[in-house]
């Protein structure tokens, strides 16, 4: 259990993040959102901070220090996606969504780590299932994800001698306001403007119709408290089939299912 001790999220105003807070919570723990909007759960303690912005990190951890004197988890939760063809992407659309997505959870960790060391503490960040299946028309969301897999795996080796566990969740489909906020590049009148939109339209059909923030929230109390937590977790049922699956399978064949379930076209 974490009873009495300290954790920060980012991102834990609505959605996954905010699950998580309300679940640390239950269990005693002091817990601190770091995001740009504070949650409406007053009894969680909201510090301004942009993950994109290092300065309002190393601010954010300082008063964590300052106030609470120790950091027993850090859970990296903050992220948005983007969508539409890698061809028509704009160049400074694709870096925003690493900025935020990747470099985000670098900062955070970076800084958090100074105080994980005195605690022995855990990193939980929050990948995605798209980390493995790349999805076509998300590329740079599954990108960023897959960065924050082998960020996890490295950060894992080297906390690893100083007692800090470190590992990533990979929620599927799940039903949240990231869907609402998802920034899109439709391609209209273009070459791709016939499935972009019919493409997009059933990942988010997938999103709507997904778990419940609290199942992936339920994995990462977890993760933030076993001993020895598996390096990257996978939530959802049929994501986790087609985890083992994709470890069996060619990775063309893989690709091409993937791609058969998502390149759709309103063409009738």
């Amino acid at each position: 259990m974490l009873n009495e001790k300290v954790v920060a999220i980012t991102g834990a105003s609505s959605g996954i993040g905010l699950a998580a807070a309300e679940m640390f919570l239950s269990r005693g723990c002091k817990v601190y959102c770091l995001s740009r909007t504070a949650p409406k759960d007053e009894r969680i303690a909201h510090i301004a901070t942009d993950v994109t912005d290092e300065s309002t990190v190393i601010a954010a951890f300082s008063r964590i220090k300052e106030e609470s004197g120790r950091l027993d988890a850090l859970v990296n939760n903050a992220g948005f996606g983007i969508s539409g063809a890698t061809e028509l992407t704009d160049t400074e659309d694709a870096k925003r969504q690493f900025d935020v997505n990747f470099f985000g959870q670098f900062v955070c960790a970076k800084h958090a780590a100074p105080l994980l060391r005195e605690t022995k503490g855990a990193i939980v960040n929050v990948s995605s299932a798209a980390a493995i299946f790349s999805i076509p028309y998300q590329a740079f969301y599954s990108a960023s994800k897959s960065a924050i897999n082998s960020l996890t795996l490295a950060m894992r080796s080297e906390l690893k001698p100083f007692g800090v566990r470190v590992s990533a969740v990979m929620p599927g489909d799940v039903r949240t306001g990231f869907t609402a906020a998802r920034i899109k590049n439709d391609g209209e009148k273009t070459i791709y403007s016939d499935t972009v939109k019919a493409s997009v339209a059933v990942m988010e059909k997938d999103e709507i119709n997904g778990m419940p923030p609290e199942k992936v929230a339920k994995i990462i109390v977890k993760l933030a408290e076993k001993k020895r937590p598996k390096p990257l977790t996978v939530a959802g049922g049929k994501y986790k089939v087609f985890a083992v699956l994709n470890k069996l399978l060619p990775t063309g064949f893989v690709n091409s299912i993937v791609g058969s379930m998502y390149i759709k076209s309103e063409k009738k």
